[in-house]
């Protein structure tokens, strides 16, 4: 089965970075582009960032231009995010997801469990 486990997530200050971790099994994990997705309380769900699946490509809403960085490991099945700079509307559940192929055009196929980010002082 395709798993997906967000982890990295937590109570930072205003102006404070983290780094988000997405470990993926089941799968060729180098073979799928990735995806960031948070979703903060009362709202919907908002897309962050991509990558493809060698990593050559990454892309950015902007909301999070400028302060964010999208990254993969493929040896060790791991996407990550960081995010410096922090404001509270970075506040919610950051969760990572796969794409049906390498590219960023397919669609997501399989979702995995968040973890909680919440930016306050």
């Amino acid at each position: 089965d395709v798993q997906l486990q967000a982890s990295g997530g937590g109570l930072v200050q205003p102006g404070g970075s983290l780094r988000l971790s997405c470990v993926g099994s089941g799968f060729t994990f180098g073979d799928y582009a990735m995806i960031w997705i948070r979703q903060a309380p009362g709202k919907e769900l908002e897309w962050v960032s991509s990558i493809t699946w060698r990593g050559s490509n990454a892309f950015y809403a902007e909301s999070i231009k400028g302060r964010g960085t999208i990254s993969r490991d493929n040896a060790k099945n791991t996407l990550y995010l960081e995010v410096n700079s922090l404001k509270s509307e970075d506040t919610g559940v950051y969760s990572c997801a796969k794409y049906k192929g390498g590219a960023v055009a397919y669609s997501l196929d399989a979702w995995g469990r968040g973890t909680q980010v919440t930016v306050s002082s």
